[in-house]
């Protein structure tokens, strides 16, 4: 709750900020900053994050962010009740797709175990990291790229969750040496986490000040979710099922998200601020 009451305050924050430009990134923060409501949501966020972070330090990743994701339900009325923003027909198809898969996610979840362990294989982290990374940054470069277009704030809003499950990632694999090494902070899996946590920063607020707060929130908060999952599955042994229903109902979720981020997209408003 807290995750999504922050987001919708970043949203009203960068509508009202100047445009975000990649290109000048200090600036764009100080002006992100300038704005009350950005500074509100960020506050929140870190709040948010702490919680978060002391989860991943207790319990598998994917069971982690299998169960915050199940906080996107409290989304759409949040946003209609506290902060004036219209829910279209398109983004409530969407938002259910989405809840479909995440239902999927968290019933084929359930058999993932008390295991909390942060073992992994440094060629496999660094393959995931690779991989993930490098279409984050496809995806923001696509969507920051040419003009404004009708699915240009969805793919910012994707690019910054897939950056954000990157972070996790790195952060979960940092919750085992941390306690017992603090110069661990030090190595690569920090920097990694930082630069994906500015790159996320970026695309979320230029994709939330031209896509509308559901679809950028929704498809930013569904895409680290998977990314995390699929992380916690890859990177540390998680548990991805142990018979065919359960393999198959975990395509079935991440069909459904793909379905929603074609049809989540609605008409463009750029700079449209809620009342």
């Amino acid at each position: 709750m807290a995750t999504n009451v922050a987001l919708l305050c970043k949203y009203r924050g960068a509508v009202a900020a100047p445009t975000v430009q990649m290109s000048h990134p200090l600036r764009s923060a100080a002006s992100l900053f300038r704005s009350r409501w950005w500074t509100i949501g960020f506050a929140i966020a870190i709040g948010a994050w702490a919680l978060h972070v002391a989860a991943l330090a207790i319990a598998p990743l994917s069971l982690v962010e299998t169960t915050i994701s199940g906080g996107l339900v409290l989304l759409a009325w949040l946003a209609e009740r506290w902060f004036g923003v219209r829910v279209g027909l398109r983004e409530w198809i969407g938002l259910a797709l989405c809840a479909i898969g995440l239902a999927l996610l968290a019933a084929t979840s359930a058999g993932a175990g008390s295991d909390s362990s942060s073992r992994y294989s440094i060629e496999t982290m660094i393959s995931f990291e690779a991989a993930a990374v490098g279409t984050g940054a496809l995806l923001l470069l696509t969507g920051s790229a040419g003009s404004v277009r009708r699915t240009s704030g969805p793919l910012l809003g994707a690019a910054a969750g897939l950056l954000l499950g990157v972070a996790n990632v790195s952060i979960k694999a940092l919750t085992g040496t941390v306690p017992g090494d603090a110069w661990s902070l030090l190595g690569p899996w920090t920097l990694i986490a930082l630069l994906a946590g500015v790159g996320a920063f970026f695309a979320l607020a230029r994709g939330l000040q031209i896509g509308g707060a559901i679809p950028v929130i929704t498809l930013s908060a569904v895409t680290a979710n998977l990314a995390s999952i699929t992380g916690g599955i890859l990177v540390f042994g998680d548990s991805v099922g142990g018979d065919p229903l359960e393999i198959a109902a975990r395509c079935a979720a991440f069909a459904a998200v793909i379905a929603a981020v074609v049809v989540m997209p609605a008409r463009l408003h750029v700079g449209e601020a809620p009342a």
